[in-house]
């Protein structure tokens, strides 16, 4: 089944968000799309919950809308699109990046407050985990990763009343340890990128989006929904994160190169 990644809708996204930010028309017939080919959107707990129910069916055609960091152009454009169409998502907040108490100044565009995530919630938005300062969580040391797993975990539970219970890898990544981590810390399952249908045999913590770009016309977002032409259309994207994959790896074996020097 296929679960979109958003980042902004925006009319002017920052320079920084531009390649993932999508136009409010475009996110408007996309979601038209979807209704006209008869997809149900649920949020990424109810599709857990029922893969780990054996017999559980899923509506015909499933599908999940998320959106990671939290930028305000999700309840100012998206919200009255989903709210529409009666359609679930799940939002996937960078708890330091939100406006408010917490905020750390590491947003790359104007970012949602607080008022505004329990907005979504009300409206049926599912509220997930995003790290708190959206670092490359494999990379961190033990202390690092357990602190921004648990802060903001305990930044959503304190603002929204109940703890979230799915999260999403920034940048997508994630290892065994940081997956352990995750679990550990609570939440039930998780998403990464790897811009392919997510299947049950991935996992609960290794689930597979595909990513919606400014880029992405009609054409291709039926293809990105249907799970037709995946390899090509995101044949380059695979090729660079391998390669970048291969020199996360080279830095993690020069950390631990040095420390055991020091």
């Amino acid at each position: 089944m296929p679960i979109l990644m958003y980042h902004s809708v925006a009319r002017v996204p920052s320079a920084a968000t531009h390649a993932l930010s999508v136009s409010p028309d475009a996110f408007a017939r996309q979601m038209e799309v979807l209704g006209e080919r008869g997809f149900t959107p649920l949020t990424t707990a109810q599709l857990a919950a029922a893969w780990r129910s054996p017999g559980k069916a899923l509506p015909e055609r499933p599908v999940l809308i998320t959106f990671d960091d939290g930028y305000e152009g999700v309840h100012r454009y998206a919200l009255p699109v989903l709210s529409e169409h009666g359609f679930a998502s799940t939002l996937f907040v960078s708890t330091g990046w939100l406006r408010g108490a917490y905020d750390t100044g590491g947003g790359l565009d104007r970012m949602l407050d607080w008022d505004q995530v329990r907005e979504l919630a009300a409206d049926g938005a599912e509220i997930g985990g995003h790290s708190h300062t959206h670092p490359e969580l494999d990379q961190l040391d033990e202390g690092a990763l357990r602190y921004e797993l648990r802060r903001c975990r305990d930044i959503v539970a304190d603002q929204l009343g109940a703890r979230p219970v799915s999260f999403a890898y920034p940048y997508g990544y994630s290892s065994r340890r940081v997956r352990e981590r995750v679990r550990e810390t609570g939440f039930r399952q998780a998403l990464a990128v790897g811009n392919g249908l997510a299947r049950r045999a991935q996992g609960p913590y290794a689930l597979r989006r595909v990513t919606v770009r400014r880029t992405t016309g009609a054409e291709e977002f039926e293809r990105l929904v249907t799970g037709r032409a995946l390899g090509r259309t995101f044949a380059e994207d695979r090729t660079l994160t391998k390669g970048y994959a291969l020199v996360r790896r080279a830095r993690q074996v020069r950390r631990k190169a040095i420390g055991s020097r020091v």
